[in-house]
């Protein structure tokens, strides 16, 4: 059973959006300005980050690319999601992050389940991973509840994987 669905380009779960970044938005984060559509913590270092990657790379911004993560009850913006596109040899990599004021309330797992099912569904993806430290603890869980597998890795990094 699916855990979204698919409106226009948004994924839809329960309690949130994935939505590809606004041209709008990008460079809102690109220039420091802020939106009132985003949570008064957004943008985190990594969403600056991703942006500065998309501003270089818009093709990440394609069907299966970064998306911001919205928060369906409040409408705002609350991290972001994605998967570093195209493939390689079947497998492509999935990075999130989650404002400090939302964590702990389950949308950084709920986000990735929804992203890596539907990632799975493109013909050339057989497999979703992850990298994260495992002095992350809370990194870690969101993987393994959105259903990831730790399959390697060594003291400094843990790689997780959803295999199709």
């Amino acid at each position: 059973m699916s855990t979204y669905f698919l409106t226009g380009a948004d994924l839809t779960t329960d309690r949130l959006v994935l939505r590809p970044w606004p041209a709008d938005d990008l460079t809102a984060v690109l220039d420091g300005s802020r939106s009132a559509g985003w949570a008064d913590d957004f943008p985190a270092e990594g969403d600056r980050v991703i942006a500065g990657v998309i501003d270089g790379q818009p093709d990440l911004l394609g069907a299966y690319g970064h998306r911001q993560i919205v928060e369906r009850e409040s409408g705002l913006v609350v991290g972001s999601i994605g998967l570093f596109w195209p493939p390689s040899d079947g497998v492509v990599e999935l990075g999130y992050g989650v404002v400090p004021s939302r964590r702990g309330l389950g949308y950084a797992p709920e986000a990735t389940r929804a992203l890596v099912e539907f990632a799975l569904t493109a013909p050339e993806v057989s497999v979703v991973r992850a990298t994260v430290e495992p002095a992350n603890p809370a990194s870690v869980r969101v993987l393994e509840k959105a259903g990831l597998r730790r399959t390697g890795g060594d003291a400094a990094t843990a790689e997780y994987r959803s295999v199709r």
